[in-house]
């Protein structure tokens, strides 16, 4: 048995006994970036002497328990990071992990209030020193930081950000940090308009669209469209409930109406014809 694969299966060991795993990484660095450049970067010590923590309880939508954390209000890491620059017109709030998955956020959504940066699974034990329990079906450490929403109407995690193994935030215009995501030339309002908001808000956070996304799952259209190699009813039945077909990190998604479905597959459709692949080999 190889090293990591020596790893793997003690980690399984861990998380099959229900103990908190121990921290991925001693490194509890959060970085704050504006359009792709670093202008600060705080651990956790510095945190918690800027930051009021609280010990917050909630539903948790990944462990679908209750559960306990000490947490930092959103609001006041946000200030203490950025200061008084906010999102401005067109632009959006990225959370970045340490796997690859983002999720971007607008600014309305974090204007709500409710969210806060767990860095402690109370539950788990006796605070941060018990490490964090284990999370989702991979079953990983979520550490350093768990974007956390208090509200009960705030646990869709499909509508709000829910990141863990949060290492960075940053403000950026979507247009700027995705802009081959967008299909050319589409009406807003029309099929393959209303589909590219539904994979910004859905599925970016894990997929790309011509290498721009998250790295998490694969990527939906280099070097061929997902449209090109799998039926669309397929494809259609596998976003609904990808657990019908294999065990997989995918989240299902039973709240997607077919028309919505459809849009996907109109994205997908006008995305085929528009296709930007940085990792080509001429």
């Amino acid at each position: 048995m190889s090293l990591g694969a020596c790893a793997a299966a003690l980690l399984a060991a861990v998380a099959g006994s229900g103990v908190a795993a121990a921290p991925a990484t001693a490194d509890t660095s959060l970085r704050f970036l504006r359009d792709g450049r670093e202008v600060k970067r705080l651990d956790l010590a510095a945190l918690e002497a800027a930051c009021a923590a609280e010990t917050v309880r909630i539903d948790d939508p990944y462990y679908e328990r209750p559960k306990s954390f000490r947490a930092f209000p959103l609001a006041q890491v946000l200030a203490l990071g950025f200061g008084e620059v906010r999102p401005a017109a067109g632009e959006s709030w990225f959370f970045r992990a340490r796997d690859g998955y983002v999720k971007p956020a607008s600014p309305a959504r974090i204007a709500e209030g409710g969210a806060y940066l767990a860095f402690a699974d109370v539950t788990a034990g006796d605070g941060a020193a018990a490490g964090w329990e284990p999370i989702d079906r991979a079953r990983v450490d979520p550490g350093p930081y768990y974007l956390v929403w208090v509200r009960p109407h705030q646990r869709d995690v499909h509508r709000y950000p829910w990141p863990y193994q949060l290492t960075a935030i940053e403000i950026a215009a979507f247009a700027d940090e995705y802009p081959h995501t967008i299909p050319p030339g589409a009406a807003v309002d029309g099929p393959a308009g209303a589909g590219f908001a539904i994979f910004r808000d859905e599925c970016i956070s894990c997929h790309a669209i011509n290498g721009e996304g998250g790295t998490v799952g694969p990527d939906l259209n280099v070097p061929q469209s997902i449209v090109e190699y799998r039926p669309v009813e397929q494809i259609k039945a596998y976003i609904r409930d990808p657990a019908s077909f294999r065990y997989s990190a995918m989240p299902a998604h039973p709240h997607l109406s077919d028309a919505q479905l459809d849009a996907l597959i109109a994205y997908f459709r006008a995305m085929r014809g528009a296709k930007h692949d940085p990792g080509r080999r001429s």
